[in-house]
């Protein structure tokens, strides 16, 4: 077992959280991070096909063979091709939330089922303004309707951790700005990389063309990127964009 892990052991927060991605014998699911496989058995139970991605050879050879309707894949889920599943249900590896998210939100996907530190959750939900609102937010904004479903206490687990953990559902969102996905990360990216600076010398120190700064509105460049909406960043990213095309 790899240090810093915690494995979800109480059966009814597992029955829960596998109800919430609503399985049928038709959907396929993907699981990132099963470890010892007891959700993994959950959702086995409930849909057609459950991919479960996991980092720790040990474990994954543990799965292997285990489930008829569950295919291994041995490796690191922020590396490997993850595959083309309708729905997402992971206990997520605390250590790698922010990272595994961003790769998760820009793809397809019917509805995804994840738990995280609760502290990441409410950075998660934070609006523009308030001291959480970062560039984790502004992604799950732009990408998602995201809802918190439970807190799940630390005798969930074990061994226990230190702090409370989140069960969240994530939806697509239909009705955003449409953007180039790898512009808008590397705007938000040049926007969050340092707090309290404006929006245009964040921009400027980014290498983004002068000249798509300074075609902002001048209230936009003089603000600060956690006063910004998701939908006011992808905006900028949508101008910045425009640029690279020309």
């Amino acid at each position: 077992m790899r240090s810093g892990q915690h494995f979800l052991v109480d059966p009814a927060v597992i029955e829960r959280i596998a109800g919430y991605a609503m399985l049928s014998p038709k959907d396929s699911v993907l699981e990132i991070g099963p470890g010892t496989g007891n959700l993994t058995s959950a959702l086995s139970a409930r849909a057609g096909r459950v991919y479960a991605v996991e980092v720790d050879p040990e474990l994954a050879g543990g799965l292997a063979g285990r489930f008829p309707n569950v295919e291994m894949i041995s490796g690191d889920a922020l590396r490997v091709e993850l595959p083309n599943t309708g729905k997402v249900v992971s206990n997520l590896p605390y250590q790698i939330s922010s990272r595994i998210l961003l790769r998760l939100l820009p793809r397809k996907f019917e509805l995804m089922v994840l738990m995280f530190q609760l502290e990441f959750a409410k950075r998660l939900l934070a609006g523009p303004g308030s001291k959480r609102y970062g560039r984790l937010a502004v992604h799950a904004a732009h990408f998602s309707s995201a809802t918190l479903l439970e807190t799940v206490p630390r005798t969930a687990f074990s061994p226990q951790p230190r702090i409370t953990s989140a069960v969240m559902l994530f939806r697509p969102r239909t009705n955003r700005v449409m953007v180039d996905d790898g512009t808008f990360n590397r705007v938000t990216g040049h926007l969050f990389s340092g707090r309290r600076k404006k929006v245009k010398n964040s921009l400027l120190a980014g290498r983004v063309n002068p000249m798509v700064v300074a075609s902002l509105d001048r209230e936009v460049q003089d603000a600060r990127p956690e006063d910004l909406t998701a939908d006011q960043i992808a905006r900028i990213a949508l101008r910045v964009a425009e640029e690279q095309s020309l």
